[in-house]
């Protein structure tokens, strides 16, 4: 396995994700419950087969940096995608788990409060992880030791 293997993995599996997320989103606004039920739960498969495999990455490679110059771009980059994409990942953990349970527990008054909140972030989060997978091994790369 490289290096480059599990961030193509990641991002794939992120990808799945929002397409998912979308499908459970279009399912519940057309009232089909148990589809919506399906989907969803395959996405929080989807995402959590994403995190194992993102921290299985991290503990054989450690972190990649992006191929930009300090400036503008790398500014926008960290700070206008990668900073709002970590704290996002990291609260939408509970945030996930608060949603599925309300929905367990079958309290739809306080499920429906918190779900269009979790969506959003979620989105948000599988969204800009393709985007950073593009931008650190396609776009901006950082050129190896050899080039």
């Amino acid at each position: 396995m490289t290096a480059e293997t599990l961030p193509a993995i990641n991002a794939t599996l992120n990808a799945i994700s929002t397409v998912l997320l979308l499908t459970g989103l279009v399912l519940v606004k057309r009232k089909k419950y148990r589809f919506h039920a399906t989907a969803m739960l395959s996405a929080v498969a989807t995402s959590t087969a994403f995190l194992i495999c993102y921290l299985i990455h991290k503990a054989m490679f450690g972190e990649r940096s992006i191929g930009l110059r300090p400036g503008l771009g790398k500014n926008l980059y960290l700070f206008g995608i990668l900073l709002p994409h970590v704290l996002l990942a990291v609260g939408m953990l509970p945030l996930i788990g608060l949603t599925l349970w309300r929905a367990y527990q079958r309290d739809w008054l306080k499920h429906r409060r918190i779900a269009p909140l979790t969506l959003l972030i979620w989105l948000y989060v599988s969204v800009t992880g393709v985007l950073i997978y593009f931008l650190l091994y396609h776009f901006f790369p950082v050129p190896s030791a050899g080039t």
